[in-house]
């Protein structure tokens, strides 16, 4: 199959979550199965610096409302995988990916650059792989435009995947003017829901985890969309996320200070604990556990308890805190709050570091996600693989990847809570803690059958097959 993988964001050279790992591993294990497989995404200029190494394979103007603006493509490849840029000379010079007034304006632009990129090229994929609101208005405009325009057009299906139902690309109604063209399917609750549009008109919908795909069909996770993804019920689908573990890998990583495996772990953790520990300038030979955050900073991830609770463990020194990340002002105030007050216990760094992240992976013996909602969640799978155990709310994709610890059968491979309040995250918490101090054995039981789970991308990579084979027989 020819596939364009159209994505706001694709590692290694733009991230602001897991939607950028993803792309690039989703997209590496279909070109394994033998399929044509490009990722189109922005050129973020401040954030990707290296454009004159790319190859300039031309431009198209583009009406976006009243106004024309010039799309530049360029190509280049990493790690066998293609990756197509769309540049702008202003509508991608932010600091930033998204959370501007702009963005309507440039990633309107951005979705027609996608169906321009097909018609300068004329390499018509199969299926066009949409993913969230950034790229929710492919499959309208394809329809309203492009399958008028050239007969090369009418075969192409559309699979909008869903990582992030809040966030939906929702504006007021004068973004219309954008579009050329009127139609109700982009309506959403008196505003322009990109979102929404894709959700109306992909071919098919899928959410990156079964349980997750039940739940926004409710009215607490559907976020007001889920009365159209009811319309689509038919055409809904739930394929968990998997992570490429060639790069997410304990056993050979160059990147941590000692490799190891499910038998060596014991050492190997240790070793790497210790390093860190140094290389960071935390409080040394405390022994306690390493707790680690690696994570988009927004209210999904779960913040608000985690700031409830976080100070009464830091205050008694009950084990070090590491945080990576970057997103709303308010949390990552927060985490340089914390670090100033608890400098021997608490470690942020502000935004990714593939590198170091590894390292706290690999260091780290607990790793917190206690989500408000999670559609799937791929770092504390990654947490797993290198043997922190994740202490986790039983939502979304959560539930679907962590067995709960049992202390009658010793199997589990992390601590769940059901309700999203304070006093059951602590209860977490604390079972997390006592194990670890009270009952090495169980806990180091626990840590090898995690690290032995695998959340194979080559299985996701097969559904994913498996379904655009569905859609384009539709």
């Amino acid at each position: 199959m020819n596939i364009l993988f159209s994505s706001g964001e694709a590692h290694p050279f733009s991230k602001s979550g897991g939607l950028a790992d993803v792309s690039y591993a989703l997209s590496k294990a279909l070109a394994k199965k033998g399929h044509d497989v490009k990722i189109i995404t922005p050129l973020y200029q401040s954030l990707i610096p290296k454009k004159e190494s790319f190859k300039h394979i031309g431009e198209a103007k583009i009406k976006v409302g009243s106004q024309v603006e010039t799309a530049n493509f360029y190509i280049t490849t990493y790690d066998n995988l293609t990756y197509v840029f769309v540049d702008h000379a202003k509508f991608f010079n932010k600091s930033k990916y998204y959370g501007y007034d702009g963005d309507p304006l440039r990633f309107t632009f951005f979705n027609l650059a996608i169906l321009e990129y097909i018609k300068l090229t004329k390499n018509y994929p199969d299926i066009i792989h949409c993913n969230d609101w950034q790229t929710s208005l492919v499959p309208f405009f394809l329809d309203v435009f492009y399958r008028r325009l050239d007969p090369a057009f009418k075969d192409i299906k559309t699979l909008l995947s869903i990582h992030n139902l809040e966030k939906q690309g929702a504006y007021p109604m004068e973004v219309e003017s954008l579009f050329n063209h009127k139609n109700f399917t982009y309506i959403h609750m008196n505003q322009v829901n990109f979102l929404k549009c894709g959700i109306m008109r992909a071919n098919a919908i899928n959410t990156v985890s079964e349980n997750y795909k039940d739940e926004i069909l409710t009215r607490f996770y559907g976020f007001s969309l889920d009365g159209p993804l009811k319309s689509r019920a038919n055409d809904l689908y739930g394929i968990l996320n998997g992570f490429d573990d060639e790069l997410y890998n304990p056993k050979n990583n160059e990147n941590i200070y000692q490799g190891y495996d499910e038998e060596t772990q014991t050492i190997g953790k240790k070793i790497n604990r210790r390093e860190l520990i140094k290389q960071l300038n935390l409080k040394p030979d405390q022994a306690i556990p390493i707790v680690s955050f690696i994570h988009r900073f927004a209210r999904q991830k779960g913040l608000d308890i985690i700031m409830e609770v976080l100070e009464d463990y830091l205050k008694i020194g009950a084990f070090y805190f590491i945080a990576i990340g970057s997103g709303d002002a308010l949390y990552e105030s927060y985490f340089m709050k914390l670090q100033k007050k608890y400098p021997e216990y608490v470690y942020y760094k502000e935004g990714f570091d593939v590198n170091l992240e590894q390292k706290v992976y690999a260091a780290s013996n607990l790793f917190m996600l206690p989500s408000l909602f999670e559609p799937c969640g791929l770092n504390h799978m990654i947490a797993m693989k290198y043997g922190a155990l994740p202490i986790v709310r039983e939502t979304g994709g959560l539930k679907d990847t962590v067995t709960p610890y049992n202390k009658f059968s010793g199997i589990g491979v992390g601590f769940t809570f059901k309700n999203y309040n304070k006093s059951e995250f602590v209860e977490a918490i604390d079972q997390a803690l006592n194990l670890y101090h009270e009952d090495k054995e169980a806990f180091n039981s626990m840590v090898q059958q995690a690290m032995h789970i695998k959340y194979s991308v080559s299985k996701m990579a097969s559904q994913y097959e498996e379904l655009y084979r569905k859609i384009l027989k539709s």
